[in-house]
This record gives C-alpha cells, sequence and structure tokens, in this order.
C-alpha cells in the first residue's frame, strides 16, 4: 500500500515557475515507479512525466519537455515536478501515481495508487 500527498499547486502567471511535491508513504513505495498527470476541466486525465524507481530514466510528455523536470528522494520519499514557462494551457489538476511496477510508463492504467490532485491555475 502507498499513501499519496500532493503540494504546491496554486495561482501563477504565464511564464512563471512553480514545484509541485509528492510526498509518499508506504513500505516499498521507494521502489515503485512513479509520474506526474493533469486533468483539466473537460478533459481527460493525461500523462506529464514519470520516472523510474532509482531516477535513472525519465520521460515526459511532448507539451512539457524542455519546460518541466521530474525528480525524487528516496531517503524522504518525496517526488517533484519543477515547471517553467507556464502557459495557460497547463492549468489543470496535477496528480502524482505510483505503480509497483519499477518503471515510469506514461499510461495512467499502470499506476496502483493515486493522489488527491493539487491545483495549478495558469493566467495571462
Amino acid at each position: 500500500q502507498a499513501q499519496l500527498t500532493e503540494s504546491g499547486g496554486g495561482l501563477v502567471q504565464a511564464g512563471g515557475s512553480l514545484r509541485l511535491s509528492c510526498a509518499a508513504s508506504g513500505e516499498f513505495v521507494s521502489k515503485y515507479g512513479m509520474g506526474w498527470f493533469r486533468q483539466a476541466p473537460g478533459k481527460e486525465r493525461e500523462f506529464v512525466a514519470t520516472i523510474n524507481w532509482n531516477s535513472a530514466s525519465t520521460y515526459y510528455a511532448k507539451s512539457v519537455k524542455g519546460r518541466a523536470t521530474i525528480s525524487r528522494d528516496n531517503t524522504n520519499n518525496e517526488m517533484y515536478l519543477q515547471m517553467s514557462g507556464l502557459k495557460p494551457e497547463d492549468t489543470a489538476v496535477y496528480y502524482c501515481a505510483a505503480s509497483r511496477f519499477n518503471t515510469g510508463v506514461p499510461d495512467p492504467q499502470y499506476y496502483h495508487y493515486w493522489g488527491q490532485g493539487t491545483q495549478v491555475t495558469v493566467s495571462l
């Protein structure tokens, strides 16, 4: 079992930056692949970024590549998403997720645990 709690969302002006955090608890969470997904109003949940269990591999959606950096701290069981150059289309609820598979994959079906989400709103 794992429990995930996101933080760091808020209102940001276009062009700004923010860092989302995901605090994870659970016996094996440091061995799980993890990822960030987002869901905008009226749209399906979409992949943002993933990271494997030991940070050796990361993968980004085209929409955020070059503007986002995913990282994790297994000592403290936390994961982060640093985003810069934010655009209004980045507005969404951002979710962190953990998969019992130790690789990160872009498909939400592979994730077993989800946080409650944190709202990110980017204004012009």
